[in-house]
């Protein structure tokens, strides 16, 4: 029906009637648009955003212009992060994300029964990782250098690190990494998962990154997917220190990334820092405001690090307190795949995704 149909339905009808159909029509469109809430997707670490446009251009130009041709190996791409963390080019690799990285470091080191050490709960790709290397994983609970060091054996191959940690949210400080990695045997290498760093406030960005420089047996893995919100361009990157380039060489694909995934982090670093920067900060402020208000709700919640809380409801399990909020469409991740039955993991985005999934925490739990 046109616009001038719909019109030509009310000349012959009274004006009270008019008034009142319309009336009827506007109640029926406001109560259908309080009905249909969007559901809150709080269940993932990559950022929901669309990436910034001169991203989305850069890429959009790459692909119109050279899809046809081989990519190169990038070099580019190597010398601006080494630029950007003051560290020569040789003592970068980079590749399809920080988990391919640290597969193939993990492939490079370990030969078949050794052991990949690690802690839990945390990212479950890494006893996969060691699995797929006919290694052995071993977990230790929590994150402590002390209890990570106990668990050393003549075996120890790795030691992989998520810090700041996948799901709950902690930071080991450089002190305290600093001090696991020189009380570490020799043949044990370091692998620092920094997937997440940008989020951190509690010290300096690169301040655990400096510590490659003088712990030649310490890899940093960072990535794109997060903060930076490229997930799907799948880029990350690996920084050593001095004596680290014959590792670093066999880490990348051998025909390196594709040019998209080049360009686009290349314009990122050109052009997205600030983007990065004031995203960052916003969630910091938010964590802080989440973590306080949780615990005013008698609420179980880690400082974190991260873009997420670690949270738990007592005498809840994590499943239970996930299905009541999916409930209120809000979702967020179940603890078990990640190693807690007892917690969820909730992100931290903005403030009226915090005052939301505040609502329905107050709603659910009193």
């Amino acid at each position: 029906m046109g616009l001038l149909d719909r019109y030509r339905r009310f000349e012959e009808l009274p004006d009270e009637e008019v008034s009142a159909r319309l009336r009827a029509q506007a109640d029926e469109r406001r109560r259908t648009a309080l009905a249909h809430i969007e559901r809150l997707d709080l269940s993932r670490t990559t950022w929901p955003e669309y990436p910034p446009a001169a991203v989305v251009g850069a890429i959009t130009h790459a692909a119109r212009s050279g899809l046809q041709r081989y990519t190169g190996q990038s070099g580019e791409l190597r010398a601006r992060i080494g630029e950007r963390h003051s560290v020569p080019p040789e003592r970068v690799a980079v590749g399809h994300g920080a988990s391919q990285l640290l597969g193939a470091a993990v492939q490079a080191l370990c030969e078949p029964g050794d052991e990949l050490l690690t802690h839990e709960p945390s990212y479950p790709l890494y006893p996969i990782l060691a699995a797929r290397a006919r290694a052995r994983p071993v977990t230790v609970r929590g994150m402590r250098a002390k209890a990570l060091l106990e668990a050393v054996t003549s075996r120890t191959r790795v030691l992989v690190l998520c810090n700041p940690n996948d799901p709950t949210g902690e930071l080991m400080a450089v002190d305290e990494l600093r001090a696991l990695a020189e009380a570490l045997p020799e043949r044990v290498v370091v692998l620092l998962d920094e997937a997440l760093r940008d989020f951190v406030d509690a010290e300096r960005r690169d301040a655990a990154l400096e510590l490659c420089a003088s712990h030649p047996r310490l890899l940093a893995f960072r990535s794109f997917s997060k903060a930076w919100g490229l997930a799907g361009l799948r880029c990350g990157y690996t920084v050593g220190g001095p004596g680290s380039e014959w590792l670093l060489e066999r880490l990348g694909p051998p025909l390196g990334i594709g040019e998209l995934a080049q360009v686009g982090a290349l314009e990122a670093l050109q052009s997205a820092e600030r983007i990065v920067a004031r995203r960052v900060a916003h969630v910091a402020s938010e964590r802080e405001r989440l973590h306080r208000e949780l615990r005013e709700l008698s609420l179980e919640a880690l400082p974190s690090q991260a873009s997420f809380l670690w949270i738990a409801a007592p005498g809840l399990e994590g499943a239970e307190l996930a299905a009541r909020l999916r409930r209120r469409g809000i979702d967020v991740a179940p603890g078990g795949p990640l190693g807690d039955l007892r917690h969820v993991r909730a992100a931290v985005i903005g403030g009226e995704q915090t005052d939301r999934l505040l609502r329905a925490l107050t709603a659910e739990l009193g």
